[in-house]
């Protein structure tokens, strides 16, 4: 088993710090009457400033690894009134201060949002989605920091930091997790709380996936956005299986980790166009934790993820995460609903 107690640390530190400055930005700049005009500038500003922070403390910690991010710097850069370009470096200042030991320029937070455009390595590579659930966001509800490293095409761990998520479904009580989990260390939880105290296995709690037996009694949990998965066949497939449950839906890879704390017990990621292929950032984190919560991940084959291809799952269609229990009988039908054919 590989020691990653470094890389750990190092991904926890740098989720947390993302997730603080996501948190604050949709806190401070999203406003009834930003939502109103659809106006997409504070997801821009915490999404760069978001990458930024990751791609430093990665940087900094393991300078020969490529990390592969969903965003360049060159809209910054085209920026010519410069507003959203000074409100990344704004928000992004305070935690580049403390690891870069001094205030950071325009140029050193561009160039750090550039680093997080490496090529996927077939040895070692990390993957960041600076926020994953765009849309989740700008409404005020579910979104995601998503990180994990992959190493010879297997995914050896992964964070993900839910600001909004809350720390025990359907409670009213706190919300903000990191959720993370490592090759054969298991699956932990930890509260984000104020999002600003130190991250220690000492407040972490273990998770597992649902020990829910038969597909009937399972609850789905999907997308609240249409074009991100077939709704309808998934109508289809929870009829064949029998669920009657009302599904779960949120945004981004808060699925997965509903899935592996056991808040629901099946994600469907179901093809809505023919070729379509995955991003590897939308996926990673979510399927280890998903995965050393003692759940099953493939695609809707039943085929491993394969992340060794590039930025894409070019050799997986759509997803399927379970607890494990009835995999197989998900995969059965999936393979009946006739609209998912290529």
């Amino acid at each position: 088993m590989p020691d990653l107690q470094r890389e750990m640390a190092t991904a926890l530190k740098a989720v947390h710090a993302a997730s603080h400055i996501c948190a604050t930005v949709q806190h401070n700049l999203i406003t009834a009457d930003s939502m109103k005009k659809k106006d997409q500038s504070p997801v821009t500003v915490a999404d760069f400033a978001s990458q930024a922070v990751v791609c430093s403390m990665l940087r900094l910690a393991f300078p020969d690894d490529p990390v592969v991010g969903e965003e360049s710097s060159d809209a910054l850069r085209n920026d010519e009134q410069k507003i959203l370009r000074q409100s990344v470096v704004h928000h992004a200042s305070s935690a580049l201060a403390q690891i870069l030991e001094g205030p950071p320029t325009e140029e050193q937070v561009l160039d750090l949002i550039d680093h997080g455009n490496g090529e996927a390595s077939s040895q070692r590579y990390w993957t960041l989605d600076p926020i994953d659930g765009t849309k989740g966001f700008l409404r005020g509800q579910q979104y995601c920091v998503a990180l994990a490293l992959i190493e010879k095409g297997r995914i050896s761990l992964g964070v993900m930091g839910c600001p909004n998520l809350p720390v025990r479904f359907g409670s009213e009580g706190g919300k903000g997790i990191l959720m993370s989990a490592a090759v054969g260390q298991g699956t932990g939880v930890h509260t984000l709380g104020d999002l600003t105290s130190e991250i220690g296995d000492q407040n972490r709690t273990d998770v597992k996936v649902s020990n829910i037996a038969q597909a009937v009694d399972a609850r789905f949990c999907g997308s609240v956005e249409s074009a991100h998965s077939d709704k309808g066949a998934a109508s289809q497939i929870a009829s064949i299986l029998g669920i009657t449950a009302d599904p779960i839906q949120m945004d981004s890879q808060c699925k997965y980790g509903a899935i592996a704390r056991g808040d629901a017990s099946i994600y469907l990621r179901l093809p809505t166009t023919p070729g379509r292929r995955e991003w590897i950032w939308d996926h990673a984190a979510g399927v280890i934790c998903v995965q050393e919560a003692g759940g099953t991940v493939t695609d809707i084959l039943g085929k491993a993820l394969d992340f060794s291809k590039g930025k894409r799952l070019e050799d997986n269609r759509g997803v399927v995460a379970s607890n494990g229990r009835f995999h197989e009988q998900i995969i059965d039908a999936v393979s009946q609903v006739s609209t998912l054919a290529d």
